[in-house]
C-alpha cells in the first residue's frame, strides 16, 4: 500500500476508471453479440442492432476505453460477420419460393 498521498489518490482514481472501463467493454461485447445474433436470425431489427453496436464502439474509442484503431478493426470485423450472415440468409429465403412454385 502506498504511503504517499498523491499515489493513494491515484490508486482510487485508477480503480474507478477500471470499473467504468469494465462496464463499457462488457456493453461492447453484449451489443456485438446482439448484432450478430440478430443478423443470424434474420431479424427485422438487425440493422438497428448493428447501428447500436457500431455506436458503442465509437463511443468507447472516443472516451479512450479502446484505441481508435482497435475500434476501426472491431467495426470492420463486425460488418464482415453481419454481411456474411445476411448473405447466407438471403439465398435460403430465395430458394424457398422457387421450391413452392415447382411443387
Amino acid at each position: 500500500m502506498a504511503n504517499i498521498r498523491s499515489q493513494i489518490k491515484r490508486n482510487r482514481q485508477n480503480e474507478r476508471r477500471r470499473l467504468r472501463n469494465k462496464a463499457v467493454r462488457s456493453e461492447l461485447r453484449t451489443r456485438t453479440k446482439t448484432a450478430v445474433a440478430a443478423a443470424a436470425d434474420g431479424a427485422e431489427d438487425s440493422a438497428e442492432a448493428l447501428r447500436l453496436a457500431v455506436k458503442r464502439i465509437d463511443k468507447a474509442a472516443a472516451s479512450g476505453v479502446i484505441h481508435k484503431n482497435q475500434a476501426a478493426n472491431r467495426k470492420s470485423r463486425l460488418m464482415r460477420r453481419v454481411a456474411a450472415l445476411e448473405a447466407e440468409a438471403v439465398p435460403e429465403a430465395e430458394a424457398v419460393p422457387e421450391a413452392e412454385a415447382a411443387g
